[in-house]
């Protein structure tokens, strides 16, 4: 008798999912992976779906409440701004890209930018620390992860100084990134005057809801007139060689100019989000300080609270409109289906396209799935080199000229449930720099050979398979 009730309960659920993810899934394959999970995985598979995999972005009734509150600040922050540097961009292609991202976010690119490319975490934190000392006004910090260790307490010694200065301290942190910061540091950071609060934090009420919506940036801005953006987070990942990874590689930038002021913006959403307290109205937060220089920056929020998946749409528009190189550093790389293609394509149509990847990580599914859509890949005349050393930037580059860096990884969860965060850099000189890094990583590298790749074990084939079946949902 209690077989055929739960038997009955699990088709009403499989019944409701079902619905759910024919009416309002985006991905055929993603859909078919969930279909599976829900029908093989009795009550687990719908609570797994419910909580990873609903499409709040159509279901309105779903919708994140916060989400609502997000879009609304959007709209209300970038309602009198136009994109109206593009005429100062080198090419049409640059403008398309320019004119996407404004579009899609409603933030302008900026023309009058010194930038400074910081090649590993002991550089940018070297970078990042003498800057925050400098500070006179304000510093405001977000990231994904805050942990405990020698780059923390460096960076607490430096915070108390500066409150003694009575420069003003605000912290935003990833409720789960951060899931292991002590209440003992939060506790005494309040004490000296640093506002420091939580980023979706999995409270009563809101757990399903928020769970599988993080927030991935990383965002560091002084005065309004220094920002930092990139991959490196508060970690001492960067500075101690673990027996398995090693010393993480990554790519962060400081940014001087007008610039600051949309990378601020965002920090500054989020920290109403967080606190309802808005502080985008007061000018010290505001204002535009102008470089002088004459780097072109476009800055690239997004997140759920945007109508459409801007990260994979400008990696999209990289790749469809390079013309003679694409070269991608990214440490997860899991693609959609029509980033796939457009490699491909881009190969096919005589694009080098170039792939530096980690050959290990700290997800073993990541890793196999990434390995399952080599041989498609290399097929289609794509060069993949894998590091032995985890190279945790995310960077993108085109025809030496165009160049993104920023928090974004290749992989459905930063598409479509992250809220991240890039910088688009249309620059040549900047482009050449990150290109002679990424080629000095590129030769300490192992080159993937396609008949060699072919001959893999079953084992490591079946591993992969499973794994991709996953990849929709990572």
């Amino acid at each position: 008798m209690i077989y055929y009730i739960l038997s009955g309960v699990h088709l009403i659920l499989f019944g409701w999912a079902f619905y759910n993810i024919l009416y309002f899934g985006i991905k055929p394959s993603k859909s078919l992976s969930w279909i599976l999970i829900c029908f093989f995985f009795p009550f687990i598979g719908v609570f797994t779906f419910l909580l990873f995999g609903i499409n709040r972005r159509k279901i309105k009734f779903l919708e994140l409440k916060e989400t609502k509150k997000r879009k609304k600040y959007i709209k209300s922050t970038f309602k009198n701004t136009e994109n109206q540097h593009t005429d100062k961009l080198e090419s049409r292609k640059a403008e398309k890209i320019s004119n996407l991202i404004y579009n899609n976010t409603g933030i302008p690119l900026e023309v009058h930018n010194k930038v400074q490319v910081l090649k590993n975490g002991k550089e940018a934190f070297d970078v990042l620390f003498e800057a925050i000392k400098n500070a006179k006004e304000f510093i405001h910090l977000q990231y994904y992860i805050i942990e405990e260790g020698k780059i923390l307490t460096e960076l607490l010694e430096i915070i108390r100084q500066k409150r003694k200065e009575n420069v003003e301290v605000k912290i935003l942190y990833d409720a789960i990134g951060s899931f292991h910061l002590k209440s003992k540091i939060k506790k005494e950071l309040k004490e000296i005057g640093v506002e420091i609060h939580p980023e979706l934090p999995l409270s009563y009420g809101n757990f399903i809801f928020t769970l599988n919506y993080r927030n991935h940036r990383k965002i560091c801005v002084i005065d309004n007139k220094i920002g930092f953006t990139g991959g490196v987070n508060i970690t001492d990942e960067y500075i101690n060689d673990d027996d398995f990874l090693g010393i993480w590689q990554d790519a962060h930038i400081k940014i001087e100019g007008d610039a600051v002021a949309n990378l601020h913006k965002s920090f500054l959403k989020d920290y109403y989000y967080a606190t309802e307290i808005d502080l985008g109205k007061e000018e010290r937060y505001t204002k535009v300080h102008k470089a002088a220089s004459d780097k072109k920056i476009h800055i690239v929020s997004s997140g759920p609270d945007y109508e459409q998946s801007v990260v994979m749409q400008q990696y999209l528009s990289f790749i469809n409109l390079a013309e003679k190189s694409i070269c991608v550093l990214n440490p997860y790389f899991v693609p959609t289906f029509p980033i796939l293609e457009a490699f491909k394509i881009a190969a096919l149509s005589g694009v080098k396209v170039t792939l530096l990847l980690p050959e290990k990580s700290d997800s073993k599914v990541a890793t196999y799935s990434m390995y399952s859509y080599f041989e498609s890949l290399l097929k289609a005349g794509v060069e993949i080199y894998l590091r032995e050393d985890f190279a945790h930037s995310k960077v993108i580059f085109i025809d030496d000229k165009i160049t993104s860096i920023g928090s974004t990884n290749f992989d459905c969860r930063s598409f479509e449930h992250n809220y991240e965060l890039n910088a688009i850099i249309f620059d040549k000189e900047i482009t050449s720099e990150v290109r002679e890094e990424f080629n000095l990583r590129k030769e300490k590298a192992n080159k993937i050979d396609l008949d060699e790749f072919l001959d893999r074990s079953n084992k490591q084939k079946t591993l992969e398979r499973l794994c991709r079946f996953f990849s929709p949902l990572l």
